[in-house]
């Protein structure tokens, strides 16, 4: 009789041992995972969340693009450039906005100057936007890190009533937490403002002694763009700057063949490739960097 109870006992005890095994392995699923240390060897790094915490998981192989396959930005390029090697030899340098026309390399131009300089401790670290409340965490994070970061926001718009606009307001100029010196802030828009600007708005503008005065819902949208110290703009490729970005992504991708052939071929060989190109645009509405790449890959498939 004994000896039947404890076989009993042993049969409950391993039960409920099994039991705990799949409750800890259904916990283990809810916690946050990524929540150890940071891989600081990484030079790529993305912020996680769940729930209230996050983390920053590392990214190890980043988009890889090149500041030479950026064409027709010379200016654009030489700001971003001047400013983050400013900032990576301790001088003065500012966060930054990139706004314009859709698929002009705002994001690219960031991706390629981190490429370019990664090797001289620079960083990055990309936010989505609804993250961007949980910025002063972040900061904390790598403030007593020797690199060099900068936070990407890529594709930044708001509503006035998000949360994450007003902590990327204080992050950026308005806390009392002062911004570490080995971070900046590299955000993409299609918004110079980043919040949508509606027509009412600008009854609300009065003129006092000849000066044109916005009004306080304008004044509230131009608040958080004035707090980028550097605005760089980036408009519409014309068609011959389009043109030149297909070829070069078409060289790129080495898919044609004229070498071999005669010069007339060759010729009506490129008239057709830029009818196409040009026919390309017009039906996705953009003659952009973005586009031209699209059509390129598309050409050399079909190659």
């Amino acid at each position: 009789m004994l000896s039947n109870t404890t076989d009993s006992d042993m049969g409950a005890k391993k039960r409920l041992l099994q039991r705990a095994e799949t409750l800890l392995e259904r916990l283990a699923v809810l916690l946050p995972a990524g929540t150890d240390a940071p891989d600081w060897t990484a030079h790529a790094f993305r912020w996680r969340s769940q729930g209230d915490r996050g983390w920053l998981q590392a990214v190890p192989a980043p988009h890889r693009i090149d500041l030479d396959d950026l064409l027709c930005l010379d200016r654009q390029k030489a700001e971003i450039e001047r400013n983050t090697a400013q900032f990576l030899a301790g001088r003065g340098a500012n966060n930054v906005l990139l706004w314009g026309s859709r698929g002009t390399g705002k994001s690219s131009l960031i991706k390629a100057v981190f490429n370019a300089m990664r090797d001289r401790g620079l960083r990055l670290i990309e936010v989505d936007k609804d993250d961007l409340i949980q910025l002063p965490e972040i900061l904390e994070l790598i403030r007593d890190r020797p690199e060099r970061f900068i936070l990407f926001c890529d594709d930044l718009s708001f509503e006035a009533s998000e949360s994450g606009y007003k902590a990327l307001k204080a992050a950026l100029d308005g806390s009392i937490t002062a911004t570490p010196e080995n971070l900046l802030i590299y955000a993409t828009s299609n918004r110079r403002h980043l919040l949508p600007e509606l027509q009412s708005e600008n009854r609300e503008a009065r003129f006092i002694d000849g000066e044109l005065h916005h009004g306080e819902s304008v004044e509230e949208k131009i608040s958080l763009s004035d707090r980028f110290g550097l605005w760089v703009a980036f408009h519409p490729f014309s068609q011959a700057q389009y043109l030149a970005l297909v070829h070069h992504w078409l060289a790129r991708l080495a898919t044609t063949s004229e070498a071999s052939a005669s010069e007339t071929d060759a010729s009506e060989r490129r008239e057709a490739l830029e009818r196409a190109a040009l026919q390309w645009a017009l039906r996705r509405g953009s003659r952009s960097g973005r586009t031209a790449w699209q059509f390129a890959r598309d050409w050399s498939g079909r190659e």
